[in-house]
């Protein structure tokens, strides 16, 4: 293999001493929000095993993913790029010829692995071992894709990429650090929880999100055009019962409610589970002082909030995604932090973690001085987001917008509309303050700042008005 000349460079000068770089173990979920998580202060489950990691190392609070859906955020933490400059601004096809986090750690002498939903169209490059699901997968006796062949697994989808997780950290070469991923299915929809986790959340009733009966009156018009209301757009195959006879109006939207988040906590808890086993792993192989860990999800999900499921939107349950990292002697343990990390940054801090250059076309930053609670001075206090899947699965129109410290704006660009949200006031986002006189200056300077980072990100609005077409450019269905 013919290595950059950065990354032999590197090597010669580490002495090609592979035990001396840390193990990378990134455990991703789909769909997990984080105010699911204990550790966030959940009021509706607990998650021991994830807040163990907490306790152990540091929470981020504000984490976030610039484009909440699920193919271009894979793209975005493989790449540290933007959708714009990756390729993947919607479900189209990765290509996978480009430059990623696991090709550099490889070319470094990383054991790569990869286990799980990839769900990004072309095979995973940079890999010496893979095996994922189809698309979505099922998540009961499901069917994984290697390089040389598929088969059908008897068993749990969250259990089986545990498994072949471990089974790949016992095979690997003890001479190398690793780098694993391991992308769990759940809680993505249609949240079918194993048995015994079914039976056990079955008559649990679930506190309702203080926004559950947000009425949309001082929203845009985007709020009222998309189509993943609990109380309308939840399916048959979502719910799976049929609701009792009689039931109407919000009584059956809190039924619809209850089911919902019956099957998708439990499915939360079989992960939960599965963090504590592959955690347990670790530290019995005397793994645990040399790993970085990180768990997150691949976006954040609206869990009855604003009366919504799904994701998409710039709202905040759906903009933040989980974060926790444990790096004995480098981050600091029952650790948290407001520092604004995102997504593209994942990737080059996986290469500063294991000590090797950042590529300049990178556009994410290295986080380790967040992690180890020493942010730099300069570091970001403010964010670009933009989204552009539309109309397909669930209507919500395409958007872009800075989210800073303390406040949000939003511009709903082909129908011209604007929302403006002050954080520090309403953290619930209900209030849309665009028409206020008195927020004007607000908002011409959130709206400056926002198209600055639009510029400096290099985003010429390539997919603004024809985005890649989903399923017909290369999303084959056996990927």
């Amino acid at each position: 293999m013919n290595l950059p000349v950065f990354v032999s460079g590197w090597l010669l000068a580490l002495g090609q001493n592979g035990n001396s770089r840390p193990n990378i173990v990134f455990i991703m979920t789909d769909d997990h929000a984080a105010h699911a998580i204990s550790a966030y202060g959940s009021k509706i489950n607990t998650t021991p095993h994830i807040d163990q990691l907490a306790k152990e190392g540091m929470r981020l609070d504000r984490c976030f993913v610039t484009n909440s859906i699920c193919t271009p955020s894979r793209a975005a933490i493989l790449t540290g790029k933007y959708s714009h400059k990756n390729g993947v601004p919607v479900f189209n096809r990765f290509d996978g010829s480009q430059q990623t986090v696991a090709k550099l750690l490889q070319s470094a002498g990383y054991h790569t692995g990869m286990f799980g939903k990839w769900h990004l169209g072309s095979d995973p490059t940079g890999f010496d071992q893979w095996k994922i699901l189809p698309g979505q997968g099922n998540y009961h006796d499901p069917v994984f894709y290697t390089a040389t062949k598929k088969k059908k697994e008897s068993g749990y989808c969250t259990d089986l990429i545990t498994d072949f997780s471990i089974d790949f950290l016992e095979k690997r070469p003890t001479d190398k650090p690793f780098f694993l991923m391991c992308h769990h299915k759940a809680p993505h929809r249609d949240w079918q929880p194993r048995a015994d986790k079914k039976a056990k959340w079955a008559n649990k009733t679930v506190p309702l999100p203080e926004t559950f009966d947000d009425d949309y009156s001082s929203r845009s018009d985007a709020a009222r055009e998309a189509t993943m209301r609990v109380a309308d757009h939840l399916t048959a195959n979502d719910v799976k019962l049929k609701p009792p006879e009689g039931l109407m109006g919000r009584d059956l939207k809190i039924w619809k409610y209850q089911r919902y988040m019956q099957d998708y906590l439990a499915c939360v808890e079989s992960v939960d589970d599965n963090i504590g086993r592959l955690m347990e792993h670790l530290d019995k192989k005397g793994l645990k002082e040399n790993t970085l860990v990180i768990y997150t999800s691949d976006q954040g999900f609206f869990l009855g909030d604003h009366g919504w499921y799904d994701k998409r939107f710039m709202y905040e349950e759906s903009l933040r995604m989980p974060f926790i990292a444990r790096w004995p002697g480098k981050v600091k343990a029952g650790a948290s932090s407001g520092d604004m990390v995102l997504n593209v940054d994942f990737a080059p801090t996986f290469l500063a973690a294991a000590g090797l250059p950042v590529p300049e076309d990178m556009q994410g930053k290295n986080s380790l001085g967040v992690l180890g609670g020493k942010a730099p001075q300069d570091w970001r206090t403010e964010m670009y987001y933009r989204y552009y899947h539309y109309p397909h699965d669930h209507r919500v129109q395409p958007h872009l917008g800075i989210r800073t410290l303390t406040h949000k704006l939003i511009h709903f660009n082909k129908i011209d509309q604007w929302e403006l949200y002050d954080l520090t006031t309403d953290p619930g986002e209900m209030k849309n303050l665009i028409h206020e006189p008195n927020q004007e200056a607000k908002f011409k300077e959130l709206k400056g700042r926002m198209l600055k980072l639009k510029k400096d990100l290099g985003d010429e609005d390539q997919f603004a008005d024809k985005p890649p077409a989903a399923g017909v450019d290369g999303m084959p269905k056996n990927r």
